[in-house]
């Protein structure tokens, strides 16, 4: 006798947990499905982003970082620190450590609001008259009916055609959070995202990093004078990024791997590294969901077909996240998450792409939100711009750290905020009060006019926008 649910998810990534409460707060009997193992085998919720995404991803970031300042900066600020060391394994199992919070907190999060957590595969066998029948296989073995299906499934990383994962000389994010020992060099194939922050990590723990970008210009997604702000930090710290570059033969020795590559001159060159790290973006996951079954449409991509609503071809199925169209981000899989679960129950779950922010964690930060200026050319848009440096912030020179800006672009007639870009000190922080901003279509004198508290780094956000009226005041 199969057990009977109102909404069956399948996933317990950022997508699917939140779907999950969100239907179970609405008053539906929810079952939720997760395949994902710690290491005794347990359950480990929370998909990519919390198991060798960005929650792992960003643990290292900060070790690393408290031991760049221990030994460049702290004696700035009167501290004498001499032979810091890192450990690697310790700094590793900390990491671990905060995954696993994450992890039992998620399935806290899911007893707490009475969902039923099924640890296995899920996958379809049939639809019915009752809805859908999903087989769950692994550590729980399970036949389930719902009446209404949300896929979470997420993504995988996307390999090198020829050059699969060996997760020891050849890295996905995964094996990239799992490094045991500070490579002397390390590859990157791929400035993405994944790329930049993990050569981040490494770099700050005295790897030589070299990371090959097949792209002419770098981080094209990004408005372009942040972008360029960006390089010359990294630059500066010495990343070593090749633009133009188209990667040939790799070949996996004793002493490492090693990648034949021709620069944007056409030159034939050899890079030798102890890692490499492939960051070439990422596929959505459909493995064994037996999508065939049940005649689930698929795109050319993998990706589950949706309408704006996150409805698929099948009536009662839904999905949501990185396994369909739009960006790849957690907070994009969230809200689509929780608004699937509030069309279902006939309200009106609303998500706006066009304010979801994007934030690269390296240091300094980039984050943005909304159109960059060369996307705003391109549409013909009469815009204003206006610029303000961390140098000039009072917090920012507190700190220590002034390097970077704050963009805002607006509407030459109407002023409305149409994006705003940040490179520096906690960009990721800031960028909320551009986004709360945009949602209300707030203009950028809304924002000038806003008193901002002194000192802070978000009085660079005020002056960017006073800036749009050249009238900045402290700079």
């Amino acid at each position: 006798m199969s057990k009977q649910f109102d909404v069956i998810v399948i996933g317990a990534g950022p997508g699917g947990y939140i779907a999950a409460i969100r239907a179970a707060q609405l008053g539906m009997n929810v079952a939720c499905i997760d395949e994902w193992k710690n290491s005794t085998g347990g359950p480990a919720l929370g998909g990519t982003c919390t198991n060798v995404g960005c929650i792992p991803s960003k643990a290292l970031l900060q070790s690393s970082e408290h031991f760049h300042h221990a030994n460049h900066h702290f004696a700035e600020h009167g501290i004498s620190a001499s032979d810091v060391k890192m450990d690697v394994a310790k700094m590793v199992a900390r990491k671990d450590t905060v995954v696993k919070q994450n992890n039992d907190g998620i399935l806290y999060l899911l007893k707490k609001n009475k969902v039923s957590f099924f640890h296995g595969r899920g996958s379809f066998v049939k639809a019915g008259d009752g809805g859908y029948e999903i087989k769950v296989t692994g550590a729980s073995e399970e036949t389930l009916l719902g009446k209404q299906v949300i896929i979470a499934t997420g993504s995988n990383a996307r390999a090198l055609p020829g050059t699969p994962f060996d997760e020891e000389n050849i890295l996905s994010n995964d094996g990239a959070l799992r490094i045991g020992a500070v490579p002397k060099k390390l590859g990157l194939i791929g400035s993405g995202v994944i790329g930049l922050e993990m050569g981040s990590v490494w770099r700050r723990l005295g790897s030589e990093v070299t990371i090959l970008e097949g792209l002419p210009t770098f981080l094209g997604a990004v408005d372009e004078q942040i972008a360029k702000e960006a390089k010359k930090a990294f630059d500066k710290q010495g990343l070593k990024i090749e633009l133009g570059a188209i990667v040939g033969e790799i070949k996996i020795g004793k002493a490492g791997v090693s990648i034949a590559w021709t620069n944007a001159k056409g030159e034939a060159l050899l890079l030798e590294v102890d890692k490499l790290i492939v960051s070439i973006g990422r596929v959505p996951n459909t493995t064994g969901l037996n999508a065939d079954a049940v005649g689930l449409k698929l795109d050319e991509r993998g990706a589950i077909v949706v309408d704006d609503l996150c409805q698929t071809n099948l009536p009662g199925v839904w999905a949501v996240g990185d396994v369909v169209r739009g960006p790849m981000l957690a907070h994009k899989a969230e809200e689509e998450g929780v608004a699937v679960a509030e069309r279902m129950a006939g309200q009106h779950g609303h998500v706006n792409f066009n304010t979801i922010p994007w934030v690269i964690y390296t240091s300094p930060e980039i984050a943005w939100v909304g159109q960059t200026e060369q996307q705003l050319k391109v549409a013909g848009r009469a815009y204003k711009s206006g610029t303000f440096p961390f140098l000039a912030n009072g917090r920012a020179r507190a700190l220590g750290d002034t390097t970077g800006m704050v963009k805002m672009l607006a509407d030459a007639t109407t002023d409305e905020i149409l994006g705003v870009h940040i490179v520096g000190p906690m960009a990721s922080e800031l960028i909320s009060e551009c986004v709360v901003a945009m949602e209300f279509r707030a203009s950028s004198e809304d924002i000038a006019r806003i008193c901002h508290a002194h000192p802070s780094l978000s009085e660079a956000t005020k002056e960017a926008a006073l800036a749009v009226d050249k009238r900045t005041l402290n700079f």
